[in-house]
């Protein structure tokens, strides 16, 4: 059998502080191999970032103290869920992704949000676009 105390290497691993349960020394794995250089969630916030980027936006959400807009984005997201994602059983993703953007599309140019008067966001930010050129101009 094998013991090893902590520091300790055990077939060229080393011996973990931790106690096993039924009292045995812990190996731990420490092979820099097996990990993935860059998380899932790592990659999209990278890939976020850069599409703000592209767009000349800037990032309002990612950083301590941003609860409110984390909260928009969160309530976003669940109105997204309740009224595509989770009506129905979906065959993959290739029927998601179109589905998406078709409600997308819906969303910004039908349908009625009450936060803007009951008004399609569409024919809000049309109407700011609008009042926003006339101005310069007056000025």
């Amino acid at each position: 059998m094998l013991f090893g105390a902590p520091g300790e290497i055990i077939g060229f691993l080393p011996v973990s502080p931790f106690s096993h349960p039924a009292g045995r020394p812990m190996v731990v794995l420490s092979l820099k191999v097996l990990q993935r250089p860059v998380e899932s969630a790592q990659f999209r916030s990278i890939r976020y970032g850069e599409t703000l980027a592209e767009s000349e936006v800037v990032a309002s959400v990612g950083s301590r103290g941003d609860s409110y807009d984390n909260a928009m984005a969160e309530a976003l997201n669940s109105v997204y869920k309740a009224e595509l994602i989770d009506r129905k059983v979906w065959s993959g993703l290739i029927e998601v992704m179109a589905e998406t953007s078709k409600w997308v599309a819906w969303y910004n140019q039908t349908r009625l949000h009450s936060a803007i008067d009951y008004r399609p966001p569409f024919e809000v930010h049309s109407e700011w676009i609008n009042q926003s050129a006339i101005e310069p101009a007056a000025a």
